[in-house]
């Protein structure tokens, strides 16, 4: 998987860590706040949109009364808590990163999330000196599905989309990352397990967590 790779990047939620069953809880007390019950199929109806985008989604169609920035700024609260005790790294990440620092191989992280939630998950479990870029959705023109995102990073670590792979978890950053010429690995995650088979056909892999790529690059290691 990472012959002809100089670079991997990662999606955050549901993918770098095990956190997508956190918004959907959010999203009902957050909108509960306001008399309003959480429409079936909201979460799809949002995936991959950035962190702004979103909190305009969410203004305009439950007509709320808060600024797009006192939306964010809720749901970093609510968040906040969630993800420093909560939220752990997905089965088999840190070994995995470890092989790629190893390698030379450059890491970056291109989050739909905001910037201070990422930092602080990645603050939480040590990894500041794994990754030489963290991109938000609102740093780029467009949300995944468009590649703006991955190949916004791909730029900021001086990478040929070619020679990048990407691990995602849910089929709209599945697709940004192939919209941006890069090698796709899918993650399995609860949230989306329904459309597993969509995923596979999409990626040009699929795993279940890191820890088959843990051991196989462990073994790499002896030999």
């Amino acid at each position: 998987m990472l012959e002809n790779i100089d670079a991997v990047i990662f999606d955050l939620d549901g993918s770098l860590v095990d956190s997508m069953w956190m918004w959907g809880q959010i999203d009902v007390e957050y909108l509960g706040k306001f008399g309003i019950s959480l429409p079936e199929g909201l979460q799809a109806d949002i995936e991959g949109m950035s962190f702004s985008e979103t909190a305009q989604y969410f203004k305009e169609r439950f007509k709320l009364p808060d600024s797009i920035e006192k939306i964010k700024e809720d749901w970093n609260s609510m968040a906040w808590d969630k993800y420093s005790h909560e939220v752990p790294l997905k089965e088999g990440v840190e070994e995995f990163l470890d092989y790629c620092k190893e390698r030379g191989i450059a890491l970056g992280i291109a989050t739909s999330n905001s910037r201070e939630l990422v930092e602080n998950v990645v603050s939480v479990h040590g990894l500041e000196g794994h990754f030489s870029c963290i991109m938000t959705g609102c740093d780029v023109a467009k949300g995944k599905p468009a590649p703006d995102i991955y190949l916004a990073v791909a730029r900021k670590l001086h990478v040929r989309p070619e020679r990048c792979l990407v691990f995602e978890d849910i089929i709209p950053g599945i697709m940004a990352g192939k919209a941006a010429g890069m090698k796709v690995c899918a993650v399995e995650d609860a949230y989306s397990i329904v459309q597993k088979e969509e995923k596979r056909a999409a990626a040009d892999y699929y795993i279940e967590d890191f820890s088959d790529l843990s051991a196989e690059y462990r073994r790499k290691r002896i030999s």
